[in-house]
């Protein structure tokens, strides 16, 4: 693995590991809600799903061609090399997360 390919890997387990904890506290469907309240935690629930869906398909795209899945299936989910861009996603997102947690303390 590249080095850009552990960094990205890395980003997106942060990524996936903090999407999947605030998508477990999102509850749009909540009883009492206003509908605006309600609107605003469904599109924070879509948001944190649409990130750890990113991160999970980064974090499997490598795996997937040496587990026989063709070539065709696997570019669609994710590619074995990282552009810089998606690594600088990832990773900007994974400094905000951590930034968020010692700021919290």
């Amino acid at each position: 693995m590249t080095a850009m390919q552990i960094i990205h890997s890395i980003a997106a387990f942060i990524v996936m590991a903090e999407a999947l904890n605030k998508l477990e506290r999102t509850a749009p469907f909540a009883p009492g809600l206003s509908p605006r309240v309600r609107l605003v935690d469904g599109l924070k629930a879509l948001a944190w799903l649409l990130l750890a869906m990113g991160a999970g398909g980064a974090l499997i795209g490598p795996f997937l061609q040496p587990l026989g899945i063709g070539a065709k299936s696997s570019q669609i989910i994710a590619h074995l090399s990282p552009s810089l861009a998606e690594v600088c996603v990832l990773l900007g997102f994974a400094v905000l997360i951590i930034r968020t947690r010692v700021k919290e303390g």
